[in-house]
């Protein structure tokens, strides 16, 4: 979005105001806020950062999250929470299918596509950003399993697409 201004005779002065958050992108920060704030109190407390971000498309890893929670107290206002939401040094973005596939392809020895229900479970649960186990039984809920293997190209695309 540009705005501008005539500053002379035909002197016109465009400022870039392209990385300020819209009308409408302001109100989504409202309403997400607002859900959070159970209590009509407004503030929300500490433990729902993550969550608020996550409901915003951010995707704060969990450390990210727990250093994010250390900058707030025990609970937060709206302006705190735009203050986290707008840092500085921005998000990263979540990734795409080929990248989550090219992660999964280190543990497909036969190179056929199709990763094991368990070592799945394991990189879930023990790598990276780790999962519980009720939230990895939670994503693979209804997912086909044939002969004890998971193709985890289906799986991932089937997830981003959620």
């Amino acid at each position: 979005m540009l705005l501008g201004r005539h500053t002379g005779r035909n002197n016109v002065f465009l400022l870039d105001c392209s990385f300020l958050p819209s009308y409408t992108t302001k109100h989504e920060y409202r309403e997400a806020f607002a859900l959070f704030d159970k209590r009509g109190t407004g503030q929300v407390p500490r433990e729902s950062l993550g969550e608020i971000l996550r409901s915003l498309g951010q995707n704060p890893t969990q450390a990210e999250v727990a250093e994010l929670e250390k900058t707030v107290g025990a609970t937060f206002n709206y302006d705190e929470f735009l203050t986290v939401l707008n840092r500085p040094d921005g998000w990263k973005p979540a990734g795409t299918a080929d990248e989550f596939i090219k992660g999964f392809q280190v543990f497909d020895k036969a190179g056929n596509g199709f990763i094991g229900a368990g070592e799945l479970r394991y990189v879930l649960t023990q790598l990276g950003e780790k999962m519980t186990d009720e939230e990895v039984d939670e994503l693979l809920k209804g997912f086909p399993v044939q002969d004890g293997q998971i193709n985890y190209h289906s799986f991932v695309r089937s997830i981003l697409s959620q």
